[in-house]
């Protein structure tokens, strides 16, 4: 899930596109993007497209969340067996994680992976909890909801989400899931999607939310190792590989100390 690309779900124009830059999988959003006087009517656009995107690209739906109006609407109107999964935002409890799979459950999709959305101030303390739940494979952190749920000022050097981005991608980790990283809002500043996504690699996440068909790319090769780490990963397993065969657990490769927790890394990245 290195990128995961979105439209909005009153634009069929838009819609109509999302498989043509090769994301990891597409979201047709009916939260955030799409105004409130359009949600009705882009359950229907929504419902149509997936028939024909889901035979070219993974595809999922983000819904309105669980108390708005628009909540089992959208579940019973325009999910179906054939999306990748579903992504539910500002998941804060794991009463919210219930609630959601109750309904879905109530609508015949008993099998529809949930991506939550830990967006909140709640959420991003409850995380945890929020992502153990076995139907939960994917979360991600949406900094602009959190913020403004916060109170804070969102800044350019992202310091202000810092201790929650971290929060959200560790509970993702003990939870055995995968975490995707903010959006980008200025989608012409490639070098900060650049920037980000290489902080988000850092802390742990597996990829990155993309708002506009640019971003797919420079996510794609941001959560890809490089050759040279690659080089460097080999290197290193095969040099600690051999120390152990020899009783030695701490050694040197190109001036580095590698000890046990570097070789656990190196591996990790080649696997």
């Amino acid at each position: 899930m290195r990128s995961v690309l979105f439209a909005p779900g009153n634009q069929p124009d838009v819609i109509s596109k999302l498989p043509r830059t090769d994301p990891v999988a597409a979201v047709i959003d009916l939260e955030d993007s799409t105004p409130a006087s359009h949600k009705v009517e882009s359950r229907k656009i929504a419902f149509e497209a997936t028939k024909v995107i889901t035979k070219s690209c993974p595809l999922l739906i983000r819904i309105n969340g669980i108390d708005t109006e628009w909540f089992e609407g959208d579940v019973s109107e325009v999910l179906s067996p054939s999306l990748l999964g579903v992504l539910i935002p500002k998941l804060a409890s794991s009463k919210d994680v219930e609630r959601a799979v109750t309904a879905l459950d109530g609508a015949g999709l008993t099998d529809l992976s949930i991506m939550a959305g830990v967006e909140t101030v709640q959420g991003v303390i409850n995380a945890v909890e929020v992502t153990q739940h076995p139907r939960i494979k994917w979360c991600y952190f949406g900094a602009e909801d959190y913020v403004a749920d916060l109170g804070g000022v969102r800044r350019s050097d992202n310091h202000e989400v810092l201790v929650a981005r971290s929060q959200v991608a560790q509970a993702a980790r003990l939870s055995g899931i995968s975490a995707l990283d903010m959006v980008v809002t200025d989608f012409r500043d490639s070098e900060r999607f650049k920037r980000e996504a290489g902080e988000a690699r850092s802390l742990g996440y597996s990829g990155k939310l993309c708002i506009h068909p640019d971003q797919v790319g420079l996510a794609n090769e941001a959560f890809r190792p490089s050759d040279n780490e690659i080089e460097w990963a080999n290197r290193v397993v095969s040099a600690y590989s051999i120390a152990l065969s020899e009783g030695k657990a701490a050694i040197q490769v190109d001036g580095e100390m590698i000890d046990e927790p570097v070789f656990r890394r190196a591996k990790a990245l080649l696997e």
